[in-house]
């Protein structure tokens, strides 16, 4: 079963976190603003989203503004937990790694579409890695390495964690090698490039280590204003990314039907179908890629018992979810589970 790519936001605070970079650099960047099309009024507001390839273009006009070959890495030290919207404040009231990594296939939209996180687990080590989603090599590479930087200074400032124990970058490295300098000394371990994924590699039992900041209150309440957020996300996305959107709500309440996500969007079913046509798509296979894409997460990085995967993903009867899995993949979710085995992290 192929997964569908969608059109792709960016929320405003993951364009700021760029700007206040270029700014240190002394960049003008009103103009560029200008050039890709971005509102400079929208920027006022950290709830907001422009679209992914407006922040490609415009990182790929601050990157050659800045002349910082670094730019990317650099623009990391103006993380906050506002960076991340309301998921960086989610984070450090989780009690845990592993919990994060729960929240994060949920959640992680609302930062935007710039990228997917995932986890790989081998051998006592973990690899919490980060797929790019910008196709300019230029600009991958430098969100690449802003992302990963991001992650490596927010686990130090707001969570107290500093466990990695090494940084991988699918990319090469720097042409000139006196500014491998600026990776160690952000990263504080091994840098290795030309890896087969991007990520920071540490101890498997570190996901278990508790943080003693995390508010289990506060955490249910900043969830629930996450899902207000994730249900209200710009009406400018392809209908197929809102109707997922709203999907990721309910689906464990329930397996929710086309008219229910219609009524939802303020459209008849008949109107929700016909748009879904003109995007090449439908709502039964939009529901069956989001339960695809939320199994294999569960799957690989959680204990969650298949019922309870089951469960998560609305369907009424555990029996259902095992008869669809081995449909999409050609194998039984047990033995999905059980063979699993991710290639063995290079030393």
């Amino acid at each position: 079963m192929e997964l569908t790519h969608n059109s792709g936001l960016a929320s405003v605070p993951a364009v700021t976190q760029y700007l206040r970079s270029a700014e240190a650099c002394g960049v003008n960047y009103s103009s560029l603003l200008s050039q890709v099309g971005i509102d400079a009024e929208t920027l006022k507001d950290n709830t907001k989203h422009v679209s992914n390839q407006s922040m490609e273009d415009l990182l790929a006009l601050l990157i050659d503004a800045s002349d910082d070959p670094c730019f990317g890495l650099h623009s990391a030290q103006f993380v906050e937990p506002a960076s991340y919207s309301v998921l960086g404040y989610i984070s450090m009231n989780c009690s845990t790694l592993r919990m994060i990594q729960a929240k994060i296939p949920i959640y992680e939209k609302i930062v935007g579409d710039m990228g997917v996180t995932s986890i790989e687990i081998s051998n006592g080590f973990a690899l919490q890695r980060w797929t790019c989603q910008f196709k300019n090599p230029v600009v991958r590479k430098h969100e690449i390495e802003n992302v990963l930087a991001s992650w490596c200074l927010f686990a130090r400032r707001f969570l107290d964690f500093e466990g990695w124990h090494s940084i991988w970058f699918e990319h090469e490295g720097p042409a000139d090698p006196a500014l491998m300098s600026d990776y160690t000394e952000l990263f504080g371990c091994e840098v290795l490039f030309n890896q087969p994924a991007s990520g920071f590699r540490f101890s498997e039992s570190a996901l278990d280590e508790v943080f003693p900041q995390a508010n289990e209150q506060l955490l249910q309440m900043l969830l629930d204003h996450a899902t207000t957020i994730l249900g209200g996300l710009d009406k400018k996305q392809l209908v197929a990314d809102q109707v997922k959107n709203l999907l990721r709500l309910v689906l464990k309440q329930q397996t929710p039907s086309s008219q229910m996500i219609a009524e939802m969007l303020g459209m008849s079913s008949r109107t929700l179908q016909r748009k879904l046509d003109e995007e090449g798509t439908r709502y039964k296979d939009l529901l069956n890629e989001l339960r695809l894409e939320l199994a294999l997460y569960y799957l690989k990085n959680t204990d969650l018992s298949l019922d309870s995967i089951a469960y998560q993903l609305g369907y009424a009867e555990a029996r259902s979810f095992y008869r669809s899995f081995k449909h999409w993949t050609g194998r039984t979710a047990g033995s999905y589970r059980i063979e699993l085995t991710p290639e063995t992290p290079k030393p």
